[in-house]
């Protein structure tokens, strides 16, 4: 007869089918079931006329007595270690008929489980499906078990020498293998010949590598095998960091790698258990097409492993660089991305929003385009020849940066260089002109160089982006920070706002300054040298760009908004006018927070002293964890995950196409994609790897449940 396996354990069951007429696993099964408590329905009413009462079946019974079971179909008790090894000494009350006197109940149970009958069934029952004790003392299995757990301990400790290896490979992106794997091989690279060094200092892997013959552990599959298992430890952590994160944010960003293959990154931004802000590298997807159905189905699909339906709504922000493709309000990645994930809003990178305010400098105004133009053509100038680059080293003796149109503080780099050493540089660019050791086309380009540095306009440009650039360096690096969120980017962009109107405030001095000066070096020349007015207006025109570009692409609209409620300085004044527009605009992109609870807690910390001097999210953030104010301030609390969780920037993404050419070099261009994935996970996660004590441990474990049966089949390689 089938046997219901959710009701192995009942008594009707059992009863139907005895105990002892059931196979080992099913008789294992209904002991580790234990007894069934079902609902018991007994009642008892009294027969006396002066007394009336009545008695009903208390649960907690079950409780007292772990023995007991019951039968729902008849309303009665039954002892559960006696149903299953009844004998004919057994009492039929407990084993057959069922007990359902509830007011001799206590008496019944007490004298039952005296009994010897009831005593030696339990025991039976304790004791089912243990090794014998004869068995357990026998000193030839003794002697087998510990001669088995030296052999697992072994090779667990043989692996994990190996596992080291492979994570110091992955953590310096050093090549795995090389041209020539075989044993007399003198070019096996660093892996193979890291696994001998750690063998000249270890014995037990020195006499593994020696005496093995089928499993080493230092084969191209083996090594596949273990990053894969690697990789799979480091998703499960950061998975499991994840799901508990209250909020989630994504970072992607796509390039081609050096096999013409795009490689599309996903970035993980969320606060974990510590309260420290993590951007976790995930995985590079491989797709065929750079279009918004390709990416946005390449990345839905990675997202629903990550956040399972009951958790959409934790996934708060997307950022990407600003391409069409991405940030299209209607057929872009980020739309489609939201339409699944309706509180995923948009950020465009702004990183790279300082990187176009810059670009639109040089673009819109002619003067400056031509003077970067000349830049970097001094720049380049000497990266074109060692011989001139050899003049360089002895005039001037410093190097100059190459100009680049995407990383401005490069551009940073050329004009402080530039600037510094004009004098020098001049110097040097006569000394190729006039030398006669240089070919024609380079002494005509040495000669338009000293007219270059010698032009006054040049020079004014020069010592104003001196000025101007500094402050685009401070802004640049302080974006690139992985705690930055939109509170301290509105500080930090303040700040450079009011640098650069010093700037423009201080041009008429600045212009008269530079105008003497290059009038009395013209004295005895016929070139005309631009007034003081053509200077201020030019300079000013620089400055207004820049100004007007940045309250333009750094103005915080739409949940951006909810930035402003957080900014410390403004904290005196939300006092006095509370701000309640930027509240309704925070409550229309974060319908999950409470509004009436968010501004009465907004409304008590603009009126204390204590919260004003919190620079950013994260400084007011922490000072409510460290005073365990988080359940008080639960909505606040949950604002500012929200925005500490919302990335303002794609550098991180940057960070692992940078990795992602070191790794897959031009000699390594038919690695496969999981290898990549492993290998660049083992590199930008080194800390994660380096954080996580028993990571081998679990490398180990995962690798064992893998290939466990066959190793033990074939190799023998004994790991469980």
């Amino acid at each position: 007869m089938a046997i219901n396996i959710e009701k192995e354990n009942s008594v009707k069951s059992l009863k139907e089918t005895p105990f002892e007429g059931r196979t080992l696993e099913e008789k294992l099964r209904v002991k580790k079931l234990g007894p069934d408590w079902p609902d018991i329905a007994i009642r008892q009413e009294s027969k006396d006329r002066r007394k009336h009462f009545h008695r009903c079946f208390s649960r907690s019974w079950f409780s007292k007595k772990a023995w007991l079971t019951g039968c729902s179909d008849t309303n009665t008790l039954f002892c559960f270690p006696c149903l299953l090894f009844r004998t004919s000494r057994s009492d039929l009350a407990w084993t057959q008929k069922g007990v359902n006197d509830l007011k001799h109940l206590s008496e019944k149970a007490k004298k039952h489980e005296q009994s010897k009958v009831h005593m030696e069934n339990a025991m039976q029952l304790a004791m089912f499906g243990r090794v014998n004790i004869a068995v357990q003392l026998d000193e030839d299995y003794r002697i087998g078990i510990r001669k088995h757990n030296e052999e697992v301990d072994k090779n667990r400790h043989i692996l994990s020498k190996i596992i080291d290896c492979v994570k110091f490979c992955g953590a310096f992106e050093l090549a795995l293998r090389g041209h020539d794997e075989s044993e007399s091989s003198e070019n096996p690279d660093i892996f193979r010949g890291l696994v001998d060094f750690v063998a000249s200092l270890d014995v037990v892997l020195k006499e593994h590598l020696q005496t093995a013959t089928v499993f080493k552990g230092t084969s191209k599959t083996i090594q596949n095998e273990l990053l894969d298992c690697m990789l799979s430890v480091l998703r499960e952590c950061i998975l499991e960091e994840i799901r508990s994160a209250d909020f989630v944010a994504i970072q992607v960003d796509e390039t081609m790698d050096i096999s013409t293959q795009c490689q599309l990154v996903l970035v993980i931004r969320y606060i974990d258990k510590a309260h420290d802000v993590q951007e976790r590298f995930f995985e590079f997807i491989s797709h065929q097409s750079a279009t918004a159905d390709s990416i946005a189905t390449a990345l839905l699909d990675r997202l629903s492993s990550i956040l399972p339906d009951d958790q959409k709504s934790k996934l708060i922000s997307q950022a990407y660089d600003g391409a069409s493709v991405m940030r299209g309000t209607t057929g872009g990645v980020q739309k489609k991305v939201q339409d699944v994930y309706v509180n995923a809003h948009y950020v465009h990178c702004y990183a790279h929003q300082l990187n176009l305010i810059m670009q639109q400098v040089t673009s819109h105004i002619t003067r400056v385009r031509q003077f970067f133009s000349d830049l970097g053509g001094i720049s380049g100038f000497f990266a074109r020849s060692p011989k001139r680059t050899n003049v360089l080293d002895k005039v001037v003796a410093h190097r100059l940066p190459r100009a680049c149109t995407v990383r401005w503080n490069f551009h940073s780099c050329t004009v402080k260089t530039v600037f510094e050493h004009k004098d020098d540089l001049l110097q040097c660019f006569e000394t190729i002109r006039d030398s006669g050791e240089f070919d024609p086309n380079t002494t005509r380009e040495a000669g338009g160089f000293v007219r270059i540095l010698e032009d006054d306009t040049f020079r004014f440009f020069l010592e104003l982006f001196h000025r101007i650039m500094p402050h685009v360096d401070v802004l640049y690096n302080q974006l690139q920070k992985r705690t930055v969120n939109s509170v301290f980017v509105q500080g930090i962009m303040q700040e450079f706002t009011d640098n650069v109107k010093k700037i423009r405030d201080s041009l008429p001095t600045f212009c008269g300054e530079h105008s003497s000066c290059a009038s009395q070096q013209q004295l005895g020349k016929k070139r005309r040298t631009l007034g003081p007015g053509e200077l201020q207006m030019l300079a000013t025109e620089v400055c207004d760009t820049i100004l007007g570009h940045t309250k333009q692409r750094f103005s915080f609209t739409k949940h951006l908004i909810s930035a402003t409620l957080l900014q410390g300085d403004k904290f005196q004044q939300y006092n006095c006018h509370f701000p309640e527009e930027a509240l309704d605009t925070t409550m229309e992109a974060y319908p999950l927070l409470n509004q009436s609870k968010l501004k009465n807690e907004l409304s008590l910390i603009y009126s204390n002293d204590e919260f004003k001097n919190c620079r950013g999210a994260v400084a007011l953030y922490q000072l409510f964890m460290q005073n365990n104010l988080q359940d008080t301030f639960s909505e606040t609390v949950a604002l500012l995950k929200i925005q500490i969780t919302t990335p303002m920037t794609t550098d991180e993404s940057e960070r692992c196409f940078s990795t992602l050419k070191r790794i897959k070099t031009f000699l390594r261009n038919t690695m496969s994609q999981d290898r990549l994935n492993a290998l660049a996970m083992l590199s930008m996660e080194r800390k994660l790897v380096k954080d996580m004590p028993d990571f081998n441990h679990r490398v180990v474990d995962k690798f064992a449940s893998l290939k466990g049966k066959i190793y033990v089949q074939k190799i023998g390689a004994v790991l469980v």
